[in-house]
This record gives structure tokens, C-alpha cells and sequence, in this order.
């Protein structure tokens, strides 16, 4: 995590919210990641969406795991609550914040190691839950804090830096989603702000659990030849590197097309993603399409980004528990605590 302040310098000329508030009041701490990273750009987009959004940043719970995307928090909305948990275990809790307050706005950010791999169990069982949350996979298809080995999402044929191949089908974080019943998946990437910040908005006030896949290209460990999710300094050839602890800085990739096209976009190794939007008259009602959809097109090389699917009339953890509307922090005692025989008959039902 980062503990560099940004200096609180305001410009008179910078526009407020209906808060008051301007941008640099969602921002957080300067970032340490790799200059170039496509995580920066995710929380550029966050900053954005929940200044336009009107968020006061105290009502914010920040959420994340282990890895580079599990160290963006620090990075926007330094006046949210925030907890950093162990590997793969930020889900289960996000699931016991969302118990006992649902008055927060619950952001969980996370990667495609933290996600799919060591915690695909408890990524799994947040969906089941359909906890009200939005959670955001920052995905570059491999383990950059441990040296860019392959992730779950690298796709079959990508090259690892050192040259080995990967020949194990990848886990899509969108099919997961769809599959285990997720009732708001979209994707996007790191570079299209102007798709990704009202995906982001639109998760945010959705009334379930929102997943947004982000491709975001590592600039340091897929910087190099047939990396499908690569962000690299060279153009041509990969030149093995001596030394790991100075990254050449890079400038993010930006991308801008049209509802419905289709978008090649040129990394910085020259390799490419191809992108594809969907269309104005894509119907994002129905999982089975949606997941046929999407297959199909990965088939075809293609990440279809957007917003896939929407449930808006599942019920959530609260809904399905029939919990309390009152945050339990502001529950009287004798409410939380009704004593010993009450308790003793709790237990009778379950013996």
C-alpha cells in the first residue's frame, strides 16, 4: 500500500458536485504501481464515477485481497472505510460488512489470481449470495506481485515472459458469473473510460452482486510477444530483462469505438486484443443468450465488453435472510445480546 499523501491543493476553477465536492476529494493516496498500469486508469474511472454519482465518501466500504489490483484502494477514496484482507478471502468479508450495515455503498476490487484462483470458492459463494456489491476484477492474466507467472484467465497459446506456453483452458470471470447466477456482469477495459465509467456507475446502484471484468494489461510481466492481454515497453521482439526493479515508464492505452464495432487494439509489444462493444439492440436480459453470446465470441478471439447481464428483480442477501433495516451498529444491546435463555432456546432448534 501506498502512505503518500497527495498534497490537498484545490483549484478554484475545479467543478463541484451537488456535495460540493470536487474530484480531488474521491482520490486516495499516490499510487505505487508500475507508471502506465492499466489499474490506474480503473481508479480514475472509480474517482470519476462516484464524484458524478454524488457519493459521500464516508458512506463507501472499500474491499480487496492480495495482489497489484488488491493494492488500488489505497488509491481513490481516502475519506471510505477500507479493509485490505488475506489472499482470496476479501468476499466472505464483504459478506459480514454487508451484514451488518446495508447502508454503505460496498466496493470490492480484485484480481484474476485473487479471484479466480485462491478465492474462486469464496468469489463463487458471494454470487450465490447475491450480495449487494460491486466487484470489480482488474484482469491482466497473470501473477504480477510474484513475477508474471500465468494466471487462471490467461488465455491457451499466451507466452510467459520466460518463453514457456500456456496450454490450460482459461476460467472467464463473465461465464463464471453467468453460470453461478451473478445478477449484473459486465466487461470492459482499462483503456475505454468512456465505456467504463458508467458501467461503473450503473453496478454501483445496482441491488445485487455487480461484476465488472476489467482487462487492464500489466506494462511489467506481459511485456512481450504473444501475450493476448500484454501491455509491453518493446515493439517487436522480447529482450529477456536483468533486472525487475526499474519498469520503463509507459504511457495507458486509450480506446474509442462505436456501440456494436469491433476494435483492434495495438499493445505496446505490438501484439493485439481484439475488443468488441455490443450493439444498442443487445438484450441483457436473458443469462442463457448472453452466456452463448459471449462464448461464441471467445471463440472467435473476441472480449465482448459491455453490460452482458441484468437481473433487477432477484433478491438479495438481505431480502433472502430477512435481516434487520436497522445497521446492527446501531442496534440497542439488549437487541444484539437478549441474554442466556434466550440464547439456550436459539440453540434448542438446532439439536
Amino acid at each position: 500500500m501506498s502512505f503518500i499523501a497527495k498534497p490537498k491543493v484545490t483549484h478554484p476553477g475545479l467543478s463541484r458536485n451537488a456535495l460540493g465536492l470536487t474530484r480531488r476529494d474521491y482520490e486516495g493516496s499516490m499510487s505505487t504501481l508500475c507508471a502506465g498500469c492499466g489499474h490506474d486508469s480503473i481508479t480514475a474511472a472509480l474517482v470519476q464515477a462516484c464524484f458524478e454519482l454524488d457519493i459521500e465518501p464516508h458512506r463507501v466500504a472499500k474491499l480487496s485481497g492480495i495482489g497489484c489490483s488488491s493494492k488500488t484502494p489505497a488509491y481513490f477514496l481516502g475519506g471510505a472505510h477500507g479493509f485490505n484482507s488475506v489472499h482470496g478471502r476479501m468476499p466472505s468479508v464483504a459478506t459480514g460488512a454487508n451484514a451488518a450495515n446495508r447502508d454503505l455503498y460496498y466496493i470490492g476490487v480484485s484480481g484474476d489470481g485473487d479471484s479466480l484462483s485462491i478465492g474462486l470458492g469464496q468469489f463463487a459463494h458471494a454470487m450465490r449470495r447475491n450480495l449487494n456489491m460491486l466487484y470489480v476484477i482488474e484482469n491482466n492474466g497473470v501473477y504480477g506481485l510474484t513475477k508474471g507467472q500465468f494466471s487462471a484467465s490467461a488465455d491457451i497459446g499466451t507466452k510467459a515472459k520466460k518463453g514457456e506456453t500456456n496450454d490450460q483452458p482459461p476460467i472467464d470471470p463473465v461465464l463464471v458469473g453467468l453460470s453461478m447466477g451473478a445478477t449484473f456482469v459486465a466487461r470492459s477495459f482499462s483503456g475505454d473510460k468512456q465505456q467504463l465509467v458508467p458501467l461503473i456507475k450503473a453496478g454501483l446502484k445496482h441491488r445485487g452482486f455487480a461484476i465488472l471484468d476489467v482487462l487492464s494489461p500489466c506494462v511489467t510481466f506481459n511485456d512481450h510477444e504473444d501475450s493476448t492481454k500484454s501491455y509491453a515497453f518493446t515493439r517487436q521482439f522480447y529482450h529477456p530483462a536483468i533486472h525487475t526493479d526499474f519498469v520503463p515508464p509507459a504511457q495507458g492505452i486509450v480506446a474509442q469505438y462505436d456501440k456494436g464495432d469491433a476494435m483492434e487494439v495495438t499493445l505496446h509489444d505490438g501484439s493485439q486484443i481484439l475488443l468488441r462493444k455490443v450493439s444498442e439492440d443487445y438484450e441483457p436480459k436473458s443469462r442463457k443468450d448472453a452466456f452463448s453470446f459471449i462464448q461464441t465470441k471467445l471463440k472467435q478471439r473476441e472480449y465482448v465488453t459491455g453490460l452482458l447481464f441484468i437481473d433487477e428483480a432477484s433478491r438479495d442477501l438481505h431480502d433472502v435472510n430477512a435481516t434487520v433495516a436497522q445497521p446492527l451498529n446501531e442496534l440497542p444491546f439488549e437487541m444484539l445480546s437478549p441474554g442466556a435463555k434466550k440464547l439456550s432456546e436459539i440453540l434448542r432448534r438446532y439439536r
